[in-house]
């Protein structure tokens, strides 16, 4: 009967965790609870084999970077000097602040940076006097397209990087770059042109932005460089990460806790800690413990056969029926979850004699992370930037962002597909 009671334990806590009626770290740790008590799950077996420190712990380093980093007006500032640099026309103001969203994505994660990004882009177009909507449209779809393309733009690659030892922060660049850029360019281009009738601003209002100092908006120049080289310093770390002979944890660990050392008398402590996003990191301690129960049932080990038996172990038909469900999905559920359920299902397959599994790994972070872009609900960031605008009073609905959010993420799956086909899965023919 335990793989009953993980089944539905699961199922409720995923019901739950969609709809959205209730604080999602609350219900996942529930869930999680909810096994050890149906004996689903072993505390110590929880705790040492299904919990993911690694992952916890990364995300916890990068939250305190950003934290101080943001403190020190450095986002801000950058963002009114680059609009400076392009005279506040509209449509290079779009391009530069998705561009800026699609960068900060790739080397912060899509979450930060949209915190940091719409109060800017709500900002600018006020100064401006124009709709922000095309630009919060575009600050979306540029983080989630940017966060696909490294290992901690995005939770689901960061839960795919830490499950696969042999991917490095230079392989998930190396591999996943290329596509992305396609992918932004070709989806940047249409929505300039779907929007090319609202991106228009009065001469008086660009000459107001021309004003404008960005140094005014600097906090404290001292935090600003010591927080801007320790973030550097952590970046390149990711990157010369394999000469160096630690994990990408260790890295960013080190540079969390360099800064917090340096930083020590500027901000408390406390203060910097209470900036973490604390319900995030419970939410996949929770995520981990549900999904650890549906392993110890052999729940994951059906789902492995089930999908063996489908495409007959064709690693071609594997990878598509990957990218395309975990799209797809990833579009109506938050793609976290659907991620951790399928990291096990994916390593299962070396059982059934699939040895070379990348094709799949990459087939898997491209649906789930680009599939963030076809609903408003399909990714954390969007939910934020939705909730950022109507405080703003510039809301937008659910359909409104459907109409722009679906064809994006259609057009980002067949370039996808194409992409995948021709550089790995062509071999297996």
């Amino acid at each position: 009967m335990d793989w009953f009671f993980a089944l539905v334990i699961f199922t409720i806590s995923y019901i739950f965790i969609i709809s959205e009626k209730m604080n999602r770290a609350l219900i996942a740790c529930l869930g999680g609870v909810f096994m050890l008590f149906a004996g689903v799950l072993d505390l110590n077996a929880a705790f040492l084999n299904h919990i993911d420190w690694h992952t916890i712990v990364l995300l916890l380093s990068m939250m305190i970077l950003v934290s101080i980093t943001s403190q020190s007006g450095f986002f801000e500032y950058l963002a009114v000097f680059l609009a400076k640099i392009i005279k506040g026309k509209p449509i290079p103001l779009l391009i530069m602040v998705s561009t800026l969203t699609a960068i900060g994505s790739a080397l912060l994660n899509n979450v930060t940076t949209v915190l940091l990004m719409v109060p800017i882009v709500i900002t600018l177009t006020r100064m401006l006097y124009i709709s922000a909507i095309p630009y919060l449209m575009a600050t979306i779809l540029a983080s989630n397209i940017g966060g696909t393309a490294t290992l901690i733009g995005d939770p689901p690659n960061l839960m795919i990087g830490q499950a696969v030892d042999h991917l490095t922060f230079n392989d998930f660049l190396v591999h996943l770059g290329p596509v992305v850029l396609v992918i932004y360019i070709v989806i940047m281009i249409g929505i300039c042109f779907l929007y090319r009738k609202q991106l228009h601003v009065k001469l008086e209002d660009q000459r107001t932005l021309m004003k404008v100092h960005p140094r005014s908006y600097l906090k404290d120049k001292n935090l600003l460089f010591k927080s801007v080289t320790v973030l550097t310093l952590t970046t390149i770390g990711f990157m010369i990460q394999p000469l160096l002979n630690v994990d990408l944890t260790s890295v960013a660990m080190a540079g969390a806790l360099l800064l917090m050392l340096l930083t020590h008398e500027d901000k408390e402590t406390e203060e910097v800690f209470q900036g973490v996003e604390w319900v995030t990191l419970f939410f996949f301690v929770g995520l981990f413990m549900l999904v650890g129960g549906l392993k110890e049932v052999g729940i994951i080990d059906e789902i492995a056969k089930s999908i063996i038996y489908y495409t007959e172990g064709d690693v071609p038909k594997t990878a598509m029926l990957i990218l395309w469900s975990s799209g797809i999905l990833s579009g109506f559920v938050d793609n976290i979850p659907f991620v951790a359920a399928m990291i096990p299902v994916i390593l299962e397959f070396q059982d059934y004699g699939m040895t070379n599994l990348d094709p799949l790994w990459w087939a898997l972070a491209l649906g789930a992370c680009l599939g963030g872009n076809g609903t408003l609900i399909g990714a954390s960031s969007n939910v934020i930037v939705a909730g950022l605008a109507m405080k703003a009073k510039q809301p937008f609905s659910y359909m409104d962002f459907l109409k722009i959010g679906a064809p994006t993420a259609i057009v980002s799956f067949i370039i996808s597909s194409i992409y995948i086909y021709f550089r790995y899965l062509i071999y297996f023919q």
